[in-house]
């Protein structure tokens, strides 16, 4: 909990940032570099995406 001095405001953080992080989260010890590159790859572009439309909900009609 250091650098979180509001407990609602983490517990806001933490709820959305569960569910993000599972995208993300490899088993990298079981992976090449060059296969943990490529399967990391498409969560960030789906990530890219969605912030871009989040950013600029005009874009997304």
């Amino acid at each position: 909990m250091r650098g979180f001095s509001n407990l609602k405001r983490t517990q806001q953080y933490l709820s959305c940032f569960g569910p993000i992080r599972q995208h993300f989260a490899l088993a990298r010890h079981l992976l090449s570099a060059s296969l943990y590159r490529k399967q990391l790859a498409a969560p960030f572009v789906a990530w890219r995406e969605i912030a871009e439309i989040t950013q600029n909900p005009s874009s997304a009609l």
